[in-house]
């Protein structure tokens, strides 16, 4: 952990926002695999009956000042077709290398990005074609989770999305205040966000996800609480709250803070680790008051809504097929993908050659899991989800004990107060203030070996 201050009990501070664990191993401790394995070697093997498959497509309208997402502006000259087809030789490869020696089913899908919806009403339709007639999902028998915007939140797309059966649809909004929309350089007016809202209503597709952003320059506790009414008052099934990140390479970290020397940011650094801690605990307080669950540190959900999917859509298992120059995909022994990148110019070369590629059936870059990584993942996903980790399921997959297997780890945690000393016996589960931190918690379990090689990443 990065430390700070000593606290009053005397050990270190830890900032609160480290980094967002939404993947472990994350793609920066990738690299490119020499031997680049057959996607039907690494197949052959693993249970193939209860699959995710995601697609992802890399194009967005604008880019948001906080994004380091995989994607890119626009898409001049007909490359969402050229994508679109290579999207489709590699289902073709990837199907082809699942076998038909087994049962092969689809248990969940999701289209992400970048902006899904950026693609025509037309194009989507060809998504879905891509994911039934080349994978073989049904994607009306399983839940199918689609993200959006409000630019690209038509009426024509969200008719083909209901029709295909779309079960979630999550809206990137981060604020109604739209003077905060702008300096998180998020060009968007409150009246665009409300309009979209209606028509994803208008499609009557089940859930509804509004995210939000808290921590943005300019935000108070009122202002901050007027955009979580404004989204309240959709009555959305979902629910997430996540705390702003200003990452390299990205819009925001290109305009600077606007300090100068070690001392002067430290001191920013911290006032705003302290602000965001505080909206947190606001944005949390408000949303249960108002009949919603906390799921994770992001997640909430509506008491009496359905859930559709997994408990959070940031955990993923093994067993996930990812379609798509910015997509993962897990076995259990190999994560892999394909190059990663923040810059527009790297990711623009990235996506070029993605489109001219026709031999999908080997994997390019990963990272191999051990055990021992298993392990941490399993912890990692587990406990940072409200409801905890039953340490009987923790031992019936790994004949282990994780008090035995992260004895320092968990007894730092417990020294700290982020473990739930009232949790029932045999449940691992964080105290809300182990939640509230749950960016500082996350890293703190990643490996020596992931840690170096995310150090050793070179930026691009």
């Amino acid at each position: 952990m990065t430390t700070s201050t000593a606290t009053a009990t005397g050990i270190p501070a830890v900032r609160p926002y480290e980094s967002y664990v939404y993947a472990y191993p994350h793609k920066t401790a990738y690299r490119p695999l020499p031997e680049r394995p057959a996607l039907r070697e690494l197949w052959a093997a693993e249970r193939k009956d209860a699959l995710s498959l995601y697609l992802h497509i890399p194009f967005c309208e604008v880019r948001c000042g906080f994004c380091n997402l995989f994607t890119r502006i626009g898409a001049p000259e007909e490359l969402t077709t050229r994508y679109l087809d290579a999207l489709d030789r590699q289902a073709v490869a990837v199907r082809d290398a699942l076998g038909d020696d087994g049962p092969v089913r689809f248990a969940a899908a999701a289209f992400g990005g970048g902006t899904p919806t950026f693609l025509t009403a037309g194009e989507l339709e060809r998504l879905c074609d891509i994911a039934e007639k080349r994978m073989g999902a049904d994607l009306r028998a399983v839940p199918l989770s689609v993200e959006t915007s409000p630019s690209t939140a038509t009426a024509d797309r969200l008719a083909v999305l209901a029709d295909r059966g779309t079960t979630r649809i999550s809206i990137g909004v981060q604020s109604f205040v739209d003077a905060e929309a702008k300096a998180a350089v998020r060009p968007q007016r409150r009246a665009e966000v409300e309009g979209a809202l209606g028509r994803i209503r208008d499609a009557r597709i089940p859930v509804l996800n509004i995210d939000l952003i808290y921590g943005i320059d300019g935000q108070t506790e009122r202002t901050w609480l007027t955009s979580l009414d404004a989204a309240l008052a959709w009555r959305p099934e979902e629910l997430y709250l996540y705390p702003l990140y200003v990452r390299p390479l990205t819009g925001l970290h290109r305009l600077g803070a606007g300090v100068t020397g070690p001392e002067a940011e430290a001191l920013e650094q911290a006032a705003w680790d302290e602000q965001r801690l505080r909206l947190y605990a606001v944005g949390r307080d408000h949303l249960l008051a108002h009949g919603y669950e906390q799921v994770s540190m992001r997640m909430f959900r509506r008491a009496d809504a359905p859930q559709e999917g997994p408990e959070d859509y940031a955990c993923q298992t093994d067993g996930m097929i990812g379609l798509g120059c910015g997509a993962r995909s897990y076995t259990s022994t190999l994560h892999y993908s394909f190059d990663y990148a923040v810059d527009m110019r790297e990711i623009r070369s990235i996506i070029d050659s993605f489109t001219a590629t026709q031999d999908f059936s080997r994997a390019e870059v990963g990272r191999y899991v051990d055990v021992e990584e298993a392990r941490r993942r399993h912890l990692l996903q587990s406990v940072l989800q409200a409801a905890g980790l039953p340490v009987a399921d923790y031992r019936a997959r790994f004949g282990t004990d994780p008090w035995a297997d992260f004895p320092a780890e968990l007894a730092e945690f417990a020294a700290r107060g982020w473990l739930d000393e009232g949790a029932p016996e045999g449940l691992l589960r964080l105290s809300p203030p182990g939640l509230a931190h749950s960016d500082a918690l996350g890293p703190a379990l990643f490996s020596p070996g992931v840690r170096a090689a995310m150090a050793a990443y070179e930026r691009k």
